[in-house]
C-alpha cells in the first residue's frame, strides 16, 4: 500500500487505529480516534487493566465511564493480544520511558513493545512513537527493527513519531485542542503522519525529521524544569529573607512581557519534568557536551523533597517534639491537583524520609483511596478522612498537593501545626510554616 492509499483511508475514516499503551497518554487517544468516527483497538499487556475497561470502567478517574462506553458502543475493543497488531492500519505507541536506577533512559518498555509487535505488522501500515524519548530513538531503535521484516520505510511502511502533549486534568486543554507536532522518518512517512493527526487535532505541526520532533518535546519540559528549579532556588533565599515568595512571583508577573511566573513546591512529579531533561543530558555525552544548567536544575528539584522535611523537622523542633512518633498526616499524594496520577510524585519521597526518620505516617488524597502498588514505594495505607477532631490528633499536617476538595478553612482550624507546601495557607497564623 502507498503513502497514497494510506492517506485516502484515513480521510474516509476506514483506517482501524490501533493505540497501543492505554494509560494517560493512550486512553485519551483511543477516545478522540472514537469520537471522530474511526475504527480503535487498544493493546495493553495489563490484563486487569483491560478487563476493567472492557466492562466499561475507566481506569483513569478524569476521564469519565460514559466516554468509555460511547467508545466501546462504536466498537472500540482493548485485548492483550498483541497478534492482532494486523489488523490496524495505524499503531500509536503511548508506553513508559523511565529512567533506571542509574538515571539513564530505559527504552525497554519500547523496545519490548516494538518486538512484540514486529511479528505482526504487515506493508501499508503506519507505526507512531509518541513516548517521550532523545533525539534519534525513532531513527535507531525503531527504524531497524521495521527494516529487519524487509519493509522500505517510506514506500511500504511508514515511521513518525509525534510527541505526546497530555495535562492530565486540565480542563483548558483537551487532546483534540493541543496543537500536535510530527516529523516523519521519510517525506512519505511524514505526509501519511500529518494525514493521521489532522483528522482528529485542530492543528498538527510539520517539523523536518524525527529527531526535531523528538527534541521539541524535551526542551518544552526542560524549559519547564529548570523556571521550576529557578523559582525553587528563589523560594529557599526568600524564606531565609522572610519574604513571601509567592507575593514576590505575583507582583513580577503584573509585568506584560518578559516573565512567566512559575510556583514553587516540594518538588517535581508526573511523568515529564522529573524525567525528560536527563534524557538528553543522556545523549548530549555521546557528542562531548555537558548540560550543566539542566543538570543543576535537577539537583535544585531532586532536593526539595529534603527542603520540606527539614521544615517538618524544624517546625516539630519548635514544639519540643521529635520526628521520630510524631504523627504525620500527608495532604495530597498525587504530584498534582485534582488527579490521581502518582507518578514521580514528590508527596511519596517525602513519606519514605518522614517514615525513615521514625514518623507515623498517614495521608488523606480523595483521589487516591488506597495507596496503590508501585514499582520502588511501599505503603500499607488508606487514605483517611479530614475531619476536625481527626486532625486535632496529629502533631503535624503537611499540604503536599493542594487539591480543591479540601476544606482549608476547616484545617486551618483544627490541626495544631501545618507545613504548607503549596501557599494555601495564610502565613499570618503562627501555626502555619511554609515549606
Amino acid at each position: 500500500m502507498s503513502s497514497r492509499k494510506l492517506i485516502e483511508k484515513i480521510q474516509a475514516k476506514d483506517a482501524k487505529i490501533g493505540i497501543v499503551g492505554l494509560g494517560y497518554v493512550g486512553l485519551p487517544l483511543v477516545l478522540r480516534f472514537s469520537e471522530m468516527g474511526f475504527p480503535v483497538l487498544g493493546l495493553d499487556i495489563a490484563e486487569d487493566k483491560v478487563e476493567m475497561m472492557t466492562g466499561g470502567r475507566s481506569p483513569i478517574e478524569h476521564i469519565g465511564h460514559d466516554r468509555l462506553r460511547a467508545a466501546i458502543a462504536a466498537g472500540f475493543e482493548a485485548t492483550t493480544d498483541f497478534s492482532r497488531a494486523g489488523e490496524a492500519d495505524v499503531l500509536i505507541l503511548c508506553v513508559p520511558t523511565p529512567l533506571n536506577k542509574y538515571r539513564e533512559p530505559d527504552l525497554g518498555f519500547v523496545v519490548d513493545t516494538v518486538e512484540s509487535l514486529l511479528p505482526h505488522i504487515r506493508t501499508g501500515q503506519l507505526m507512531s512513537l509518541e513516548s517521550t524519548t532523545y533525539p534519534g530513538t525513532t531513527v535507531e531503535e525503531l527504524a531497524p527493527r521495521i527494516e529487519r521484516r524487509d519493509f522500505t520505510i517510506g514506500e511500504d511502511y511508514f515511521l513518525v513519531y509525534s510527541p505526546e502533549r497530555e495535562d492530565p486534568g486540565n480542563p483548558d486543554f483537551t487532546t483534540h485542542t493541543i496543537p500536535k507536532v510530527c516529523g516523519g522518518h521519510t517525506p512519505a512517512c511524514l505526509e501519511a503522519g500529518v494525514a493521521l493527526y489532522g483528522s482528529v487535532i485542530d492543528r498538527v505541526v510539520p517539523v523536518s525529521s524525527t529527531q526535531v520532533a523528538e527534541l521539541t518535546k524535551l526542551l518544552e519540559n526542560i524549559h519547564r524544569a529548570v523556571n521550576i528549579g529557578l523559582v525553587n532556588e528563589m523560594k529557599i533565599v526568600a524564606d531565609r529573607m522572610g519574604i513571601n515568595i509567592r507575593e514576590v512571583i505575583d507582583a513580577a508577573a503584573t509585568k506584560p512581557f518578559g516573565f512567566v511566573p512559575y510556583y514553587p513546591g516540594p518538588g517535581l512529579g508526573g511523568h515529564c519534568i522529573p524525567i525528560d531533561p536527563f534524557y538528553l543530558t543522556w545523549k548530549a555525552r555521546e557528542y562531548g557536551v555537558s548540560t550543566r544548567f539542566i543538570e543543576l536544575a535537577g539537583e535544585v528539584n531532586g532536593a526539595m523533597p529534603e527542603y520540606v522535611v527539614d521544615k517538618i523537622k524544624g517546625a516539630l523542633n519548635d514544639r519540643c517534639k521529635s520526628v521520630r512518633g510524631s504523627k504525620i498526616l500527608v495532604l495530597g499524594i498525587a504530584y498534582k491537583p485534582n488527579v490521581d496520577d502518582m507518578r514521580e510524585s514528590p508527596s511519596v519521597f517525602i513519606m519514605e524520609k518522614l517514615r525513615d526518620l521514625g514518623a507515623e505516617i498517614s495521608y488523606s488524597d480523595p483521589h487516591i483511596p488506597v495507596f496503590p502498588p508501585m514499582r520502588e514505594h511501599h505503603f500499607d495505607l488508606s487514605s483517611v478522612e479530614v475531619m476536625p477532631e481527626a486532625l486535632r490528633q496529629y502533631d503535624c499536617v503537611l499540604l503536599a498537593t493542594d487539591h480543591a476538595k479540601f476544606d482549608y478553612d476547616m484545617i486551618a482550624e483544627h490541626a495544631p501545626l501545618i507545613v504548607d507546601a503549596r501557599g494555601r495557607f495564610d502565613r499570618a497564623l503562627d501555626k502555619i510554616v511554609n515549606a
